[in-house]
């Protein structure tokens, strides 16, 4: 390409929604944390390694038979809230701004587990009915680097 010579009607992606391609073999839940694995497909939260959090899912879909790519969902970056683990993996007011860790579609944790668990988001803050974490994809793969 060259260099503009004249005004651009430059397209604007307008609000947070987003839509993406769902991994063949998964079903994923409307409110479920959504994570991108390392080919771009999205697949709900769980416990694995090469995963990063994208936002919560919008709608529920169901490519349980189906190929990567077969079907799309709708999701939404932002602030939402999610179950907190217990114990040693309790999120706490210290964490704050640090990132955590998916365990399932609906629960984050402190720690890893030893290089088991991806990262989810960032603490955004915590109150008694669980964790509120910030989804964002390039914020969370900084912060995790």
């Amino acid at each position: 390409m060259t260099a503009l010579t004249a005004d651009r009607n430059t397209p604007q992606s307008m609000g947070p929604r987003r839509v993406g391609l769902v991994a063949a073999a998964t079903t994923i839940f409307a409110g479920a944390m959504l994570m991108r694995n390392a080919t771009g497909f999205l697949v709900e939260g769980q416990t694995a390694t090469g995963l990063i959090g994208v936002g919560r899912a919008q709608e529920y879909v169901d490519n349980a038979a189906g190929a990567n790519g077969d079907i799309r969902v709708e999701f939404e970056p932002g602030i939402f809230r999610y179950e907190n683990s217990a114990a040693a993996d309790e999120i706490t007011e210290a964490d704050l701004g640090k990132v955590c860790f998916a365990v399932d579609d609906q629960t984050v944790a402190k720690t890893s587990a030893t290089n088991t668990r991806s990262p989810a988001g960032v603490v955004d803050h915590v109150d008694e009915l669980g964790v509120w974490v910030r989804f964002d994809e390039a914020l969370t793969r900084a912060a995790a680097a």
